[in-house]
């Protein structure tokens, strides 16, 4: 797993270390209730930005619907230390955000939670789809296949083409592709390209607002 690291804006100030415990705490206590389940708890550290568009219902649906990904996230939160100033965004994982907000002198997470299997851009339907490789998540995958071949594949040939004959070809394909995912990306409308080790290219394609993968290499 990658190093966690702290993006900070400081507003005015430095070396306020009394401040920095602030963020670092409430994702400490975030990770843990996910980490224990209490996804009350969990919904209570949520901005009031946050609980006005998601209700407390809808939340603990989600997180209990995605297992996997809560004890992901809570593993790569849990006991991260970092120097934290006045607003924070914090970067862990594949490029994955928490953003933090003071409310009333208290920290909140600003970002959306839920948002595991991101494709509003092409590199957050190309990190996206990494996680759900890592996860295992092949019926997840099965969102990034476009319109044209969705037809023909199913979670059963989605397993069997990361894990049959052909299992360390994509191995070290997806290794690849995770070591060069902050690659640039040219967009020309619906179609995307990203070119990355010595010879490879992801191709996009983006179908009803949502980013896709048609060619890995």
């Amino acid at each position: 797993m990658r190093s966690l690291i702290l993006l900070l804006a400081l507003l005015g100030l430095s070396g306020a270390c009394h401040r920095s415990k602030g963020p670092s705490q409430t994702l400490d206590r975030y990770g843990r209730a996910l980490k224990n389940r209490d996804f009350g708890s969990a919904y209570d550290l949520m901005s009031s930005g946050f609980r006005g568009k998601v209700s407390r219902e809808d939340y603990v649906r989600m997180m209990r619907d995605n297992a996997r990904e809560v004890d992901e996230t809570a593993d790569r939160l849990r006991g991260k230390k970092g120097s934290l100033e006045v607003s924070a965004e914090f970067e862990y994982g594949l490029g994955d955000k928490m953003l933090l907000v003071q409310e009333a002198g208290r920290w909140k997470i600003s970002a959306n939670p839920l948002g595991f299997y991101d494709q509003s851009t092409p590199r957050n339907a190309l990190r996206s789809f990494l996680r759900a490789y890592e996860l295992e998540r092949w019926d997840m995958m099965l969102r990034f296949v476009p319109n044209t071949y969705r037809e023909k594949m199913d979670v059963t040939k989605m397993k069997a083409q990361f894990t049959g004959p052909s299992k360390e070809q994509m191995q070290n394909l997806v290794q690849t592709l995770q070591a060069n995912v902050d690659e640039p990306i040219v967009e020309r409308g619906n179609d995307a390209r990203m070119s990355y080790g010595d010879r490879f290219t992801v191709q996009f394609v983006k179908e009803d607002g949502a980013w896709k993968l048609k060619d890995l290499d």
